[in-house]
């Protein structure tokens, strides 16, 4: 594989940005960079140094994970949820209409799913009890077995027992964000759980072998660079090999509905520092950030990001998931064809169904 970073390091030496320079000597020396160092980093505003650190970026995606861009698919399973997080537009106390889909209506819409050649099959829900441990390893158990294509869970806190028995029935793979290591934010947004438990459960998760996945959402209210830095360095310390961080979005009836949208330029600086503090991760171009601007997400494939969740929930649901207001909707098909045109890889099976519907598109012209 070439090694394109070694490249991109040689031209911040002839732009003489010396700081970025130690910054990138260190990166591909494989040590450990500093808070100090992340700050910088997210701190870089418009101008050729910060060209140079998203080109630098995108070099350790290339060198490490190569041009392929895993699609994945999420289908949103239900929108009731026991808990009232300050940010979230389906917290127990919104007034939203609230539907469940039935275990084998998740089941067909995962084989559908599994047909146009999705990388993962996500299951993500509020914290819902309506599905207990039995119904959720059928789910589990039934799509792994009839699919054969790696399930994943985003469905909140559960007893370590569950993740224990759910790994069993399939599931390979575990998101479990953290949101924010700042323990003073986390507790005003969440006044439901609990710091240290959360911490202890996304390392549990990955202790027995889930590939583990964390994230933060940049620019909760009272939130710092400092804090963001704090995120990086506890995702590494623990060992995620996922991470899905987007901006804060506002929504409509919480406790945050008026507060400003996170920053979409600090979380492209930030998804650039993780690549280079963690350069083996997956990484998702998140859906919080195409809302808050399209083109800034299909920008973050050039900044690190390798991997997109297009969304399969079913359009009579679809508008009742609204975790923030004005979410957009990453469409399957759309974003392969964005994705190939700007030179990405893909899988051959979703290259074959994107030349499959585009013909059939055409026919019907």
């Amino acid at each position: 594989m070439d090694r394109k970073r070694f490249k991109v390091m040689e031209e911040i030496k002839e732009k003489g940005f010396e700081k970025l320079l130690e910054i990138a000597k260190k990166a591909i020396e494989k040590s450990d960079l500093s808070k100090e160092e992340l700050r910088y980093l997210l701190s870089l505003e418009e101008g050729e140094e910060r060209r140079l650190l998203f080109k630098l970026a995108n070099a350790f995606r290339h060198d490490y994970m190569g041009d392929m861009v895993f699609i994945k698919g999420v289908i949103e399973f239900s929108n009731y949820c026991k808990k009232n997080c300050a940010y979230c537009g389906i917290r127990a106390s919104n007034k939203v209409n609230r539907y469940r889909m039935l275990p084998d209506e998740i089941i067909s819409m995962a084989k559908n799913m599994a047909k146009l050649g999705v990388d993962t099959i996500i299951l993500q829900s509020g914290e819902d009890p309506y599905y207990d441990l039995e119904t959720l390893v059928y789910i589990v158990s039934t799509i792994r077995s009839t699919t054969f294509v790696p399930v994943s869970l985003s469905i909140g806190e559960l007893p370590k027992s569950a993740y224990l028995k759910l790994k069993h029935a399939g599931a390979s793979k575990v998101l479990l964000k953290h949101e924010t290591i700042n323990k003073k934010v986390f507790e005003a947004v969440h006044p439901d759980d609990d710091y240290d438990a959360r911490v202890d459960l996304l390392d549990y998760i990955i202790s027995i072998g889930y590939i583990g996945g964390s994230g933060n959402i940049i620019g909760l209210p009272g939130q710092t660079i400092e804090d963001i830095a704090d995120d990086i360095l506890f995702m590494k310390r623990v060992g995620v090999k996922m991470i899905g961080l987007g901006p804060f979005v506002p929504a409509e009836g919480t406790p945050l509905q008026s507060f400003p949208h996170g920053d979409p330029e600090l979380t492209l600086n930030t998804y650039a520092a993780i690549r280079l503090t963690m350069p083996r991760v997956f990484m998702p171009a998140t859906t919080a950030l195409g809302t808050i601007d399209e083109a800034k997400q299909f920008e973050a494939f050039n900044v690190g990001c390798n991997v997109v969740m297009c969304n399969f929930t079913p359009e009579k649901y679809r508008k009742d998931y609204m975790i923030y207001t004005g979410k957009t909707k990453v469409e399957f098909f759309q974003t392969a064809r964005r994705l190939k045109e700007m030179g990405f890889k893909l899988s051959i099976k979703i290259l074959r169904e994107l030349e499959k519907h585009e013909k059939g598109v055409m026919n019907r012209c």
